[in-house]
């Protein structure tokens, strides 16, 4: 089993000091990484706000949670990420996904191909990244891009560059994940475009099941090699956690067993969230839990017990 470690997704601040503050918070209470998402809607520019986050401290690792890959060309994602890693001496992981949020395109007049297409697009956007950061010239011939002999600069603090975070609830971008990933992010299906009562039905603990099935199936002898990385919904610790989850059942229309048993939940005292991540990590193989920016204070007691761990 890999060790536990933590992050925290942010989007925004109410200023740059706030911003800064907050990192080196989140640095301070021994959480690894701050993750910013990648959407049109009412947050910061992800590769400007997370280098800031990055010169605020000096071993907090940044990424996004995840680049669209439709809002970016390959080649100025791999410069704008090598400059990153190699300014922050090391400190990014690189979150790539196919696209999702219907709003994002429909907003920005960006036209929403089948996802079979943009999964497809999107690994071929990873092959040119890594080729990029591999040194030497690249050229592709695929059939979204073409890279006519173009060496990638600068390189990237690390050799072939930042791990790479791949994350989704399908079985097609989870089988890539399996073999091209270092990292993977086992979400819902995001497949409606919103997150909704079809979102939400597809967070239930037998889905995951069926979603780690194939991984393990895809990644064969590496899937112990992979890290699995679980983004959270619902973070809540308190000591009334059968109460709440309770609410929360009845208000989704869900079992009861489902909402306490859905990774996108942690719900309960800090002990019973430390003996909820840790059967989750023999069940699951979750080792890596993002929470978000409300849940940072309360959160920590957990994060000091399992970090590491």
């Amino acid at each position: 089993m890999h060790p536990f470690r933590f992050g925290v997704q942010l989007s925004h601040a109410p200023s740059p000091a706030a911003w800064r503050a907050t990192a080196r918070k989140i640095e301070e209470l021994g959480y690894s990484t701050l993750f910013v998402p990648d959407h049109f809607d009412d947050q910061f520019g992800p590769i400007v706000a997370l280098t800031v986050a990055a010169e605020a401290t000096t071993t907090l690792r940044v990424g996004s949670l995840v680049f669209g890959n439709d809002y970016r060309h390959p080649v100025v994602l791999a410069k704008e990420i090598a400059t990153l890693d190699l300014l922050s001496e090391g400190r990014v992981e690189f979150g790539l996904g196919a696209g999702w949020m219907t709003s994002d395109y429909v907003q920005a007049g960006l036209p929403l191909d089948p996802p079979v297409t943009r999964i497809d697009r999107m690994a071929e956007s990873l092959a040119v990244i890594r080729s990029l950061w591999a040194g030497g010239v690249t050229a592709a011939d695929g059939d979204h891009y073409q890279v006519h002999g173009l060496a990638g600069t600068p390189s990237p603090a690390r050799a072939g560059g930042p791990p790479v975070i791949i994350g989704g609830g399908g079985r097609r971008v989870l089988r890539l994940a399996a073999v091209h990933a270092d990292i993977v992010g086992v979400n819902p299906n995001l497949a409606a475009g919103a997150i909704g009562p079809e979102v939400i039905a597809t967070a239930v603990p037998a889905a995951y099941d069926e979603r780690i099935a194939w991984l393990r199936d895809a990644a064969g002898a590496r899937f112990d090699e992979l890290e699995l990385q679980c983004l959270t919904f619902a973070v809540q610790v308190v000591p009334d956690g059968p109460a709440v989850l309770e609410r929360l059942a009845a208000l989704f229309g869900m079992s009861l067993e489902d909402v306490a048993g859905s990774p996108v939940a942690l719900i309960g005292s800090v002990d019973e969230i430390v003996a909820t991540l840790e059967e989750r990590r023999r069940r699951f193989g979750f080792s890596y839990v993002v929470v978000h920016e409300a849940e940072i204070d309360d959160f920590a007691p957990v994060v000091a017990r399992l970090a590491g761990t």
